[in-house]
């Protein structure tokens, strides 16, 4: 009987265990369903790195002003150094229009490309209606093919690069 007895006795020790293991199991994935919730409110409310993305759907460099730059303007959550280039459909740079600038935080950043490929060394500066400053990257190479386009944002401190959630789209010569 002692063998019996023996068998008896480990069945419902088997048992407890499972169940118990069972819900340590299900309090633990309680708890992580939990954490996931408070960590994706948390992100839900982070201000995104570049912010108020803004351009001219379509331009011709060679077409009378204004519409002869494309219009590209945006803000940091940070302040930072920003280089900002144009990149074709590829992923290829095909214009840097500022180089570690330093842009501060909050305050929309505004500047122009004329179509140009290569990377900009002189700047000039236009005035809109309201005010704002706007930097104008004067590219020397030539023309850019007609084709879409979109602005990528590096930011040096903070070691991300921001794609344009839009392109836009250079329109033939």
């Amino acid at each position: 009987m002692s063998g019996v007895d023996g068998a008896l006795a480990d069945g419902p020790t088997e048992g407890v265990d499972a169940q118990a293991l069972a819900r340590i199991v299900f309090a633990l994935l309680v708890v992580a369903c939990f954490a996931a919730f408070f960590v994706t409110q948390r992100l839900k409310h982070t201000p995104t790195v570049v912010q108020r993305f803004e351009r001219t759907p379509t331009f011709t460099p060679t077409g009378p002003a204004p519409g002869n730059l494309e219009e590209i303007s945006f803000k940091l959550a940070n302040a930072d150094e920003a280089t900002v280039a144009i990149i074709d459909s590829s992923g290829d740079v095909v214009a840097t229009l500022v180089r570690d600038r330093p842009l501060a935080r909050y305050k929309q950043f505004s500047l122009r490309w004329n179509g140009r490929r290569g990377t900009a060394h002189r700047y000039g500066q236009l005035e809109t209606a309201s005010g704002r400053a706007v930097l104008v990257a004067e590219n020397e190479g030539p023309l850019a093919p007609p084709g879409e386009y979109r602005v990528r944002v590096s930011l040096r401190r903070q070691n991300r690069t921001v794609l344009s959630p839009w392109s836009f789209t250079l329109v033939g010569r």
